[in-house]
């Protein structure tokens, strides 16, 4: 068994709290690990599977809100559901909701049906996204997550919070998984009806903003969730996890007091810019202090990009913007500032004009 801990002093009694089988907590925007445990090694993941459902469906490109009847053959499955019924009449948007919240495995294979016209070409989908994503180690069988005869459904710790990344993303996908119930009409004839998410984290640890629950036989408790604390979102995986809900909150309180704001590493030299119709030909510039939160000393690996126009037109007072200068980590934008003149550059009085000059031209143009 591997524990890998980056920037964190945790003692052997904590370690041996973490109940999960595979683990991983990541920075949700540049994918630093602050904490892995077995995170590469492959296992099924139950209903977590859902979080590359939902997100298919939400960047299908249909309508989210239009209404349509179920797939009788679809709905016919397994373990945790919305409720579905044979001529229920839901939205997409319904559908997300119910795989998000009650975990229903009878919406994951309704949006399969309804966007990829099958479950098997929605799996397809699946996978193509995990490939493009990245997800070398992910591979689905089913929308839902249930267990299957092949054991070739199966995903890593680490993937899971790559994927998690990417779907908090989705503002439509973010808002559903941070909901602690929602109101829906859908049935046949619709009647309103509550659905209830299975994510306790939403109420009792500090910052938990999603995503998403999971159990089966074979692969026990998963969980997938996403913290916000000091203005940054860390994401955290556990599979097979008997004490998931302890080891997230655990989890979190490590790797939180090892992010803090930080100043980022300016160019201290200053630009000069070209001026145009200026008493100077240039003006002398400046890239202003941005902060980032990062890991604890982690900012030296930060680099800038600087925007410069190649002219600009007097006057110019000092404290004008003049540029932009942007800060990345990991190739993931963290930051960006302005870039300000730190002079004045006056406009150039308008030369007299020469009497002698003036008239002789008047002359040619009279004799012309």
């Amino acid at each position: 068994m591997m524990m890998c801990f980056c920037c964190m002093n945790v003692s052997a009694d904590d370690l041996s709290e973490i109940s999960a089988k595979s683990a991983i907590v990541i920075d949700g925007e540049t994918g630093d690990v602050l904490f892995e445990k077995n995170a590469y090694e492959r296992r099924p993941m139950a209903s977590t599977t859902k979080i590359m459902s939902v997100l298919l469906v939400l960047e299908s490109g249909e309508d989210l809100d239009k209404q349509f009847v179920v797939d009788s053959e679809a709905i016919k499955v397994e373990g945790s559901s919305m409720g579905l019924q044979d001529g229920d009449k839901v939205t997409l948007r319904d559908l997300c909701c119910g795989m998000l919240l009650p975990s229903g495995n009878d919406a994951a294979n309704a949006a399969a049906v309804r966007v990829a016209g099958s479950i098997g070409k929605f799996v397809q989908l699946m996978n193509k996204k995990a490939e493009q994503l990245g997800l070398n180690d992910t591979h689905f069988v089913t929308p839902s997550g249930l267990d299957d005869d092949t054991d070739e459904h199966y995903s890593t710790a680490a993937d899971m919070a790559k994927l998690a990344a990417e779907a908090m993303k989705n503002e439509d996908f973010r808002a559903i998984c941070h909901l602690e119930k929602v109101e829906l009409c859908y049935g046949n004839p619709p009647y309103d009806r509550w659905l209830i998410n299975s994510n306790k984290l939403l109420k009792s640890c500090e910052g938990i903003v999603g995503v998403k629950t999971g159990f089966t036989d074979k692969a026990r408790r998963c969980l997938v969730s996403a913290c916000d604390r000091k203005n940054k979102e860390l994401i955290c995986v556990t599979l097979n996890a008997p004490d998931d809900w302890n080891d997230h909150s655990k989890l979190y309180d490590y790797c939180f007091d090892f992010v803090s704001k930080q100043k980022l590493p300016l160019d201290k030299s200053s630009f000069g810019v070209a001026v145009v119709g200026g008493v100077s030909d240039s003006v002398k510039c400046k890239v202003g202090q941005a902060s980032a939160v990062l890991l604890n000393g982690r900012a030296y690996k930060v680099k800038t990009k600087i925007y410069l126009p190649r002219f600009v037109y007097a006057p110019v007072k000092s404290g004008d913007k003049i540029g932009l200068a942007l800060f990345y980590y990991n190739d993931v934008e963290i930051a960006r500032t302005d870039i300000t003149a730190v002079e004045d550059a006056m406009l150039a009085e308008p030369e007299k004009p020469d009497i002698f000059h003036y008239y002789l031209d008047k002359l040619k143009k009279l004799f012309a």
